[in-house]
């Protein structure tokens, strides 16, 4: 059985999750790397020292409740218990509801918040012996209007609510549950927008810190709430946004 902190990084290989996996390896967690690609997910863990250094890299769709489950159980069975989980899984579709197809809302609502749901439903009991930290992924979209995000917007909303209601439900265990919200991060999910000069300007402007963000941004405020000693931190959105979900710039002139 480990000693350190058991970490579970659902959505690894993204730009946030390899940020993530690698400051909790840095700070010497054991940690378990998850994605839907096997090879994606194995270099990675190699990347960060492999198993001899406490990283340890699985295989799941985390829109699979039975698969996260599985992922979860397998976890505790390996190392004794899990400290940690944080689903970074996700999407990003802009478009007005009136052009978004059946298709794309289900694969949209599956991708961002029954993901979330499936971690939440696996993690929480594992974790009710000893406590532990959940960590769910929102967006500034939910929480301000913004065009051409309703698919998204309406599934990172839901994730706020999931975790408040998880939150209230196990705390008396111990277990946290809290969110990150970020604006808009330059990463391979986001790269037709921060590679299009007028978009990138566009979207810079609405942040009032005046750039964009990078996936080690968010990642130090998940890896800040997943670490075991901040355990008075539950039911909480974090904003990693340059302000976008809740200032707005001064005009100019």
């Amino acid at each position: 059985m480990s000693t350190t902190a058991v970490q579970l990084v659902i959505g690894a290989t993204g730009g946030v999750g390899r940020a993530t996996a690698r400051r909790l390896a840095d700070r010497g967690d054991t940690v378990v790397l998850a994605g839907r690609d096997p090879s994606a997910t194995a270099a990675l863990a190699d990347e960060l020292g492999g198993a001899s250094a406490g990283v340890h890299a699985r295989s799941v769709d985390a829109r699979d409740l039975a698969a996260v489950a599985a992922l979860v159980e397998e976890a505790v069975a390996e190392h004794g218990r899990i400290d940690g989980a944080v689903n970074l899984a996700g999407s990003l579709l802009l478009k007005p509801a009136h052009l978004t197809t059946g298709e794309e809302w289900a694969d949209t609502i599956a991708t961002n918040l029954t993901s979330a749901f499936a971690l939440v439903r696996a993690a929480a009991p594992a974790m009710r012996r000893g406590g532990g930290s959940i960590v769910l992924v929102s967006s500034a979209a939910a929480q301000t209007g913004i065009a051409n995000h309703e698919a998204i917007a309406a599934a990172k909303a839901g994730v706020i609510g999931l975790a408040r209601s998880a939150a209230a439900t196990y705390g008396a265990r111990g277990v946290r549950v809290n969110v990150v919200a970020p604006g808009l991060v330059a990463s391979a999910m986001t790269q037709k927008l921060v590679t299009n000069p007028a978009q990138a300007e566009a979207s810079r402007a609405m942040h009032v810190l005046g750039r964009l963000g990078e996936p080690d941004d968010v990642a130090a405020a998940v890896s800040w709430l997943l670490d075991p000693g901040n355990d008075w931190v539950t039911g909480q959105v974090l904003g990693v946004d340059g302000g976008l979900g809740q200032v707005r710039t001064r005009p100019k002139g």
